[in-house]
């Protein structure tokens, strides 16, 4: 359980220039509870999880899904409850994923209001329902884990020690793998690298190594991990040496430029950043965040302009939130939402990346709030192959393309909340009415980033899709593919 300090409320607002916009939108209609794990559904929605982080931790099995409206607003969106978890498990802290066949991943988790923690579920959007996964033989209690989709659609999590499976998502199976771990997996977060690799920050759990600053790889050929070499500069929280060591860590970000963005949790200063080269394999330090501020656990998303948009805060789990871009030379500190709530903090924050573009900020509560990024890089898009461009609606077709994957999974966080959104999402407008229709997608053929070769995925047009002369785009990571004329019957 989340350590949650009680402490006077504090507001910073953080003052942009003057005249300047806001990119910062509540949304119009907020959840009916409090939300905050968030994921992007491959047909365009959100589901969200009940979750609230006040003096107690607090979760149930309810969750919602926001829709965005007939003009593909998500400011504008409206929620709907979709079937629960079963009445005995109300995870909160676990991990979590789409999965390449469309479907929602949550397993184990660190607290569980409803008593049994040794659970998982498979959500189906398609018949609003839950299948049972339960965790390899042997483990029992999962705690909140780090967990990542690998290049073939297998999910890889851990059990905060050194033992690693695969979910096999077609059977349901688990097959054990990760050998030659240096240190056990509590606090990790994993990024998946182009190529394939799987990259970490160790967090020294369980190590007596006060100034570590280890790195490790694992190959999926091979089942192994290996070291990735130093950080540079310590990125998990040791207190200095001291008897308060949380080994607590931030999270790191694929940028499309190759390099990974690691961001640092301090107890006792201010928190250090990393930039690894893939292609090098090699670290070299960035700049610290200022005074005592630090990602003790927070999220991460990747702006459809290349910068890394993050939560941090000062000290371990201590409010207030502080916003953060990197643009691949500079640290900035930017406006964040005015959310005057007493015990916000990095941890609690959830980002998500939608298929506008726009970035999903929850944190515990019924305010919701939607980023505007400035600006894309329209070499990063993807782009679609087409043997037809008139479609039926109900129907169904397979859709070839480049870069369907992105060159990122978009989102990061750590151990105790997984959402990336590396996987095609399909958005059709008609041209005379203006209305906004997306698509299903499902059983992709790869969920590898940076994909120098074709990929395809399926796409299921909506029933309820308007017919006449609308434009179809392939969506990765909010960046739009050109708009492809096509015609709905």
């Amino acid at each position: 359980m989340k350590l949650t300090l009680t402490l006077s409320f504090v507001v910073i607002m953080l003052c942009a220039a003057a005249g300047a916009q806001s990119q910062w939108q509540r949304v119009t209609n907020p959840p009916p509870d409090n939300v905050g794990a968030v994921l992007l559904l491959t047909d365009g929605t959100v589901v969200a999880h009940q979750e609230t982080d006040t003096i107690e931790s607090l979760a149930t099995g309810t969750w919602y899904k926001l829709t965005p409206d007939i003009n593909g607003s998500y400011v504008n969106g409206t929620w709907t409850q979709i079937a629960s978890l079963p009445a005995n498990y109300c995870p909160l802290y676990f991990a979590s994923a789409v999965l390449p066949d469309g479907r929602m991943i949550v397993e184990g988790g660190e607290d569980n209001t409803c008593g049994i923690y040794d659970l998982g579920f498979i959500y189906d959007p398609v018949v609003d329902d839950w299948t049972p996964v339960p965790p390899p033989t042997g483990w029992g209690y999962i705690p909140d884990v780090p967990s990542v989709i690998l290049n073939n659609g297998t999910l890889m999590i851990s059990n905060h020690g050194t033992d690693f499976a695969l979910l096999d998502i077609s059977n349901l199976t688990w097959t054990p793998t990760g050998t030659g771990k240096f240190d056990p997996s509590v606090k990790e977060g994993w990024t998946l690298l182009p190529g394939g690799k799987v990259l970490t920050v160790d967090t020294y759990s369980g190590q007596n190594d006060p100034t570590g600053m280890n790195s490790e790889i694992y190959d999926p050929v091979t089942g192994a991990w290996t070291s990735a070499g130093s950080t540079g500069v310590q990125l998990w929280d040791s207190d200095c040496g001291g008897v308060g060591a949380t080994h607590e860590v931030g999270p790191a970000m694929v940028r499309p430029d190759g390099t990974v963005f690691a961001t640092g949790a301090n107890g006792c200063g201010a928190g250090h950043t990393s930039v690894y080269d893939v292609s090098a394999g090699t670290w070299a330090p960035g700049p610290d965040f200022p005074g005592n501020l630090n990602v003790a656990d927070g999220p991460a998303a990747l702006e459809a302009n290349g910068k890394v948009l993050m939560i941090a805060s000062p000290g371990i789990f201590l409010p207030p939130p502080a916003f953060f871009e990197w643009d691949g030379s500079h640290l900035n500190q930017i406006p964040g939402p005015f959310n005057p709530v007493s015990f916000n903090t990095s941890y609690k924050g959830h980002l998500l990346v939608l298929p506008t573009g726009q970035i999903l900020y929850t944190y515990f509560s019924k305010d919701v709030e939607v980023f505007t990024p400035t600006g894309s890089n329209y070499n990063w898009a993807p782009s679609a192959i087409f043997t037809s461009n008139v479609f039926s609606r109900g129907s169904s077709f397979v859709l070839f393309g480049n870069k369907l994957n992105g060159l990122s999974q978009g989102v990061a966080y750590g151990d105790d909340y997984q959402a990336a959104t590396n996987y095609p999402i399909v958005r059709i407008t008609n041209l005379a009415t203006g209305h906004v229709f997306y698509c299903r997608t499902h059983d992709h053929s790869t969920m590898a980033i940076s994909d120098p070769g074709v990929a395809y995925t399926h796409v299921n047009i909506p029933s309820n899709m308007e017919t006449g002369a609308s434009y179809l785009e392939v969506v990765s990571n909010g960046i739009p593919s050109p708009q492809y004329n096509i015609t709905i019957h």
